[in-house]
This record gives structure tokens, C-alpha cells and sequence, in this order.
């Protein structure tokens, strides 16, 4: 992060929009938004913001699959992938 870049306050964003919105496109980095010296928001461009959703969505997943396998649910590969084929066979 560049912090003379990459953090504006909020006038910035009311008076040069487009500005912001390219800066924040061509660089992929995140701006942080100030008000009253405060950091209140952050603007992404939207790939970097699906990034991000991926990831957490990822996160999650590993975190629930963890959670099965401590608690016992699971099941041997080819159990698990009959499961599916007969679940497709079925739609």
C-alpha cells in the first residue's frame, strides 16, 4: 500500500469520481476513503472484489470440510462418487 496513493479523503471521491474510479482500475490496488481522518471505506475494482469473494467463499469450504472431517462425516471416494452419479442419473 502507498499511503500518499493509495488513501483519500472523502472529498476526493465526491469531487474527482472518474479519477478515482481509473486509478483504482488500472492499479488493482484498493483505496481506502477517509472522513474526518477516519477510514471508512474502501473502493475495489470489481475483479479485485470477486477475487476476494472467491476466496472467502474457498475459505469457507475448507473450514465446513475440516469441521466433517473431525465430526466423522465422511465417506471413501468411490462411495462418495457414486453418491453423485446416481444424483445426476436421477435429474
Amino acid at each position: 500500500m502507498r499511503l500518499k496513493e493509495d488513501i483519500k479523503p472523502v472529498t476526493y471521491m465526491k469531487t474527482r469520481p472518474a479519477e478515482l474510479l481509473k486509478k483504482v482500475s488500472e492499479s488493482r490496488r484498493p483505496t481506502i476513503i477517509t472522513q474526518n481522518g477516519e477510514a471508512k471505506a474502501v473502493v475495489l475494482d470489481v475483479e479485485s472484489y470477486e477475487d476476494l469473494r472467491n476466496a472467502a467463499v474457498l475459505l469457507q469450504l475448507a473450514g465446513q470440510g475440516e469441521k466433517d472431517l473431525e465430526e466423522g462425516r465422511v465417506l471413501p471416494q468411490e462411495q462418495a462418487l457414486e453418491r453423485v452419479r446416481s444424483r445426476i442419473k436421477t435429474k
